[in-house]
């Protein structure tokens, strides 16, 4: 891992501002963030939205809407009353089809399930995380998140995986004073958030000499790029998601 030079660094940061904005949320998942005012809603939707985004972005964005459309007035209470077993009957035959790539519609049965029984002894997603937070205040967020959905196959695990799909929902719920992400969660440091690493991701940081060529996507590379963002971004380190965002737009522009 080299030191980013100062022109970078001044670089990085016009690109977090450029980008960190309400515009872009257009295309991006962050989307349905927006789709409700409730925040009980907003949570439950968001972190089903976070969990199937991968892959092709206008395929999971349709997939997401469709939940939308089926959850009626509110997600928060499709789920916690069980009205999602109307579209994801577990005795159908339709259960073993696919729901989007290898994730069938009974891994989206399963996924509704586990949410619905922590939403029967919880206000709100949000307010269960907190309750597990504040027995294990060390904890990173998104390995109690993981933890929790033991049967679930959509929310990611294992103790080397980055949990990108956690950590960009993580971003959206405690981020505060954003254009993007809506903070909600202002009782979690935003310090201790982890950079979502995706392909694109790794690949910026590969370019600016963050992390070694051979690098893999693992928890220990996330950790590694996050602390040289919070060098970047004081006390903010995954501000830098819209900075490598927009390197990577800019590197597409100049190939074209």
């Amino acid at each position: 891992m080299q030191n980013l030079n100062k022109t970078t660094i001044t670089q990085l940061n016009a690109l977090a501002e450029k980008y960190e904005t309400h515009s872009f949320i257009k295309e991006d998942p962050s989307q349905f963030l927006y789709k409700f005012q409730n925040q009980a809603d907003t949570e439950i939707l968001s972190f089903i939205a976070a969990m199937l985004s991968f892959g092709k972005r206008d395929q999971f964005i349709k997939k997401i809407n469709y939940i939308v459309k089926k959850s009626e007035s509110s997600p928060h209470q499709w789920i916690k009353n069980k009205h999602y077993l109307k579209n994801f009957i577990e005795s159908d035959k339709t259960t073993s089809s696919t729901f989007y790539r290898f994730y069938t519609n009974q891994d989206m049965l399963t996924f509704f399930q586990e949410l619905s029984e922590i939403l029967e002894n919880y206000q709100s997603f949000g307010d269960f995380i907190k309750a597990k937070y504040q027995k294990n205040p060390k904890a990173y967020l998104d390995q109690l998140i993981s933890e929790s959905f033991p049967k679930s196959k959509i929310v990611p695990k294992g103790k080397n995986s980055p949990n990108k799909r956690i950590q960009m929902f993580l971003r959206w719920m405690v981020r505060e004073n954003s254009p993007v992400d809506k903070g909600f969660w202002t009782w979690y440091p935003k310090e201790k958030l982890i950079i979502p690493l995706d392909t694109h991701v790794l690949q910026q940081s590969k370019k600016l000499g963050i992390i070694p060529e051979k690098a893999n996507a693992t928890r220990k590379t996330a950790l590694v790029i996050t602390e040289v963002l919070t060098s970047i971004f004081p006390g903010d380190p995954v501000k830098g998601d819209f900075a490598l965002f927009g390197l990577g737009v800019n590197s597409s522009q100049q190939k074209n």
